[in-house]
């Protein structure tokens, strides 16, 4: 199991908070994000800035098992389609029930966007996301540690 995170748009904090849950839990982390993003981590796999690069190289990273920390609907389906747990930077972990409505929901504020009109773009990030974040992946890592007889924390 490791920890991979598509790095373009994550938060500090969360890498932060990824690296904390990595080492407690003895998981590798793995971040990944194109050339133009300067990231600090042990294992950072750079990609180009052509479009979709980082998250055709996290989905080719995937096993099932592994969690990824995106904010990408698109990548979510597909690395949940191989067994991923995921999860966003705020917190949220994407079910696989879900996962199909937030597609058409991202289809179709696409058209509406392609039609000349303004969309609201996310929420500004606050303390409290960092504590969802972490504590959602503390869960879901105690979750996977206990599959393996590895509980901690």
């Amino acid at each position: 199991m490791k920890i991979i995170i598509d790095a373009d748009a994550a938060p500090r904090r969360v890498m932060e908070i990824c690296k904390k849950a990595a080492a407690v839990f003895s998981v590798r982390l793995v971040t990944v994000a194109s050339i133009n993003h300067l990231i600090e981590s042990d294992c950072h796999l750079m990609v180009g800035d052509e479009p979709q690069a980082t998250d055709i190289r996290v989905a080719n990273l995937v096993e099932q098992g592994d969690l990824v920390v995106t904010q990408d609907w698109g990548l979510a389906a597909l690395v949940s389609s191989k067994g991923a747990v995921v999860m966003t930077p705020k917190g949220r972990v994407f079910k696989d029930n879900e996962i199909d409505f937030l597609l058409e929901e991202r289809e179709t504020l696409s058209r509406v966007r392609r039609c000349g009109k303004r969309i609201r773009g996310p929420k500004k990030r606050k303390s409290a996301d960092d504590l969802r974040f972490e504590k959602n992946l503390y869960k879901c890592l105690r979750q996977r540690a206990g599959k393996k007889g590895l509980d901690k924390r």
